[in-house]
């Protein structure tokens, strides 16, 4: 039941947070300029010893937003014992994370060398997760962090990211 429990709430926030990036902003789409680009696909562009070092197992691996792919994005999460991490990669621009509703808190941020913008999904636990955009040629590749519910002595999710993206941001694509 827990794990139901889990999965149901890491779908919506992944639905609330990614997802949801097409939102519009005069009743017209946003549109982005590297449709044609190749995405990143973090399923198999992160090797599995940066998983591992991570806290992570590799074998865990699930594409999508519960197995079903997503137009637009290559998602791919990975379970730890007590945090999951989920890389999205879209062609989508950090502006246009900015401009969705929703995505709030918005600050620069330096994750294993490389500049990031962290942010927060409006009404979302700050003790659960954790969100920071990486800009690629592509578009962008972000890195999320989602704590176990209901576990106790949890660790800060930030703190999780800073740490576990020394492992996951070198492999990332720029």
């Amino acid at each position: 039941m827990g794990r139901r429990i889990t999965l149901t709430l890491l779908g919506f926030l992944l639905i609330s947070s990614a997802v949801g990036c097409g939102a519009t902003t005069d009743d017209s789409p946003l549109t982005t300029t590297t449709a044609a680009k190749a995405l990143f696909n973090p399923c198999t562009g992160i090797p599995d010893d940066a998983l591992r070092e991570a806290g992570v197992d590799p074998g865990t691996e699930e594409t999508g937003i519960g197995g079903v792919h997503q137009s637009g994005w290559e998602i791919c999460r990975w379970d730890g014992p007590k945090y999951f991490i989920t890389v999205f990669s879209t062609g989508r621009t950090v502006p246009e994370f900015e401009r969705k509703p929703g995505n709030v808190d918005f600050q620069d941020v330096t994750v294993a060398g490389r500049q990031g913008r962290q942010f927060e999904v409006e009404g979302a636990s700050k003790n659960l997760g954790c969100d920071v955009l990486f800009a690629a040629s592509q578009g962008v590749v972000q890195l999320r962090i989602l704590n176990r519910a209901g576990m106790d002595g949890l660790e800060d999710p930030c703190k999780v990211l800073y740490r576990v993206g020394e492992s996951i941001v070198p492999s990332l694509p720029h």
